[in-house]
């Protein structure tokens, strides 16, 4: 089973661009739900520890609607202009509650595709509700019980939701959307610029491996348990959407009646991972090329540590455990922040992010 997207020959007039502060707002939340699988965003996840007790409990509660899939009906619109985070949740709550909550519904229940579902009908169904509370109580008691308000009282589940992503905007994402919207904006310059300069095909390349490009380039997509074919044109176009937190995936979307869809790594993310020269390569695989060394960084995954901790767990003196120290950190594995009378070492995130997965899982940080 897929998901494809058929392009038609003649291309023209097919593809928009756009990005959202609500959409990136949601992914950000995303990051925060699975941690560990996206280490450019660690220094995200470490900032966010600071957030108000309640509101990160919410955010664990409800992470049910952001853990596993997104909801489409965060997207921003082909036809719009670039709206901002408040005119969007605006937008957002303007739409009809049964329209909402069939979609969050979906963030556990899959239709598998084909034919369009009668949003009522899904709902009222014991079968559905049962999935849909059976995956939702793998997460907890507490998540449990507001996946069941989809189906119990829809308004305050969406209202819940909406609550939270204004609460979270306020308190941490305004500002780092301030950070990374020009950037954004450049991302979609430069994307419209390389598919201008060399055709749709070679746009869907760069996606590769997380998105599937069929021989010819005609068609492309994901390959998910939902089965559906989607033509692409003037009337239906693709929309493809420039993003920081959606790093390491690639996301779409092909139901209506949200906009079909390609949530994208922004081109500046893989432009700084591969601005490593070889001297800096090699100097990096030396570091990794010893047993103690690697156990070291499989220790600072866990915890950072100063080097009076680690010298005992890996058998070394305090002197020979600086030493392995200073060439992970001169690798540029390694930061160190100073703690009264000692040195703490920590790992080096977006370091990491430029390995490949083999050595991250010998790393322990994968």
């Amino acid at each position: 089973m897929a998901i494809r997207f058929e392009l038609p020959e003649q291309q023209e007039g097919v593809v928009a661009f756009g990005y959202s502060p609500l959409l990136e707002t949601v992914l950000s939340l995303h990051v925060l739900a699975v941690p560990k699988h996206h280490a450019l965003q660690h220094g995200w996840v470490r900032a966010m520890r600071a957030l108000p007790a309640s509101l990160r409990r919410e955010i664990t509660t409800l992470s049910f609607l952001y853990r596993y899939t997104l909801p489409d009906f965060i997207l921003p619109t082909a036809d719009s202009g670039y709206d901002d985070f408040d005119a969007e949740i605006r937008r957002v709550r303007g739409l009809r509650t049964e329209v909402v909550a069939f979609d969050l519904l979906r963030r556990l229940y899959d239709h598998g595709g084909g034919a369009r579902p009668a949003r009522r009908r899904i709902l009222a169904s014991p079968e559905v509700r049962a999935v849909t509370l059976r995956n939702a109580g793998a997460l907890g008691p507490q998540t449990r019980r507001a996946a069941a308000l989809i189906f119990d009282d829809p308004a305050r589940i969406v209202d819940r939701f909406l609550s939270l992503l204004e609460a979270y905007w306020e308190e941490a994402f305004a500002a780092e959307w301030e950070r990374i919207e020009p950037k954004l904006a450049e991302s979609v310059e430069q994307s419209g610029r390389q598919i201008a300069r060399d055709g749709m095909h070679a746009f869907l390349l760069s996606l590769v491996p997380q998105l599937r490009v069929d021989p010819g380039g005609r068609s492309f997509g994901l390959d998910v348990p939902h089965n559906h074919r989607v033509p692409i044109g003037p009337k239906s176009p693709l929309l493809l959407i420039p993003s920081v937190y959606t790093w390491p995936h690639v996301r779409i979307n092909c139901d209506a009646p949200w906009p079909l869809s390609v949530v994208y790594r922004a081109p500046f993310l893989v432009e700084r991972l591969r601005q490593a020269t070889p001297p800096q390569l090699v100097q990096l695989l030396k570091a990794l090329g010893d047993p103690t060394r690697l156990r070291i960084l499989g220790l600072l995954a866990k915890q950072p540590r100063s080097t009076q901790e680690l010298a005992p767990l890996v058998g070394l003196t305090e002197a020979g455990a600086s030493k392995q120290l200073r060439l992970l950190a001169t690798a540029g594995l390694l930061t160190t922040k100073r703690e009264g009378y000692y040195v703490v070492y920590s790992l080096q995130a977006e370091k990491l992010a430029t390995l490949s997965d083999e050595l991250r899982s010998l790393v322990g940080s994968g």
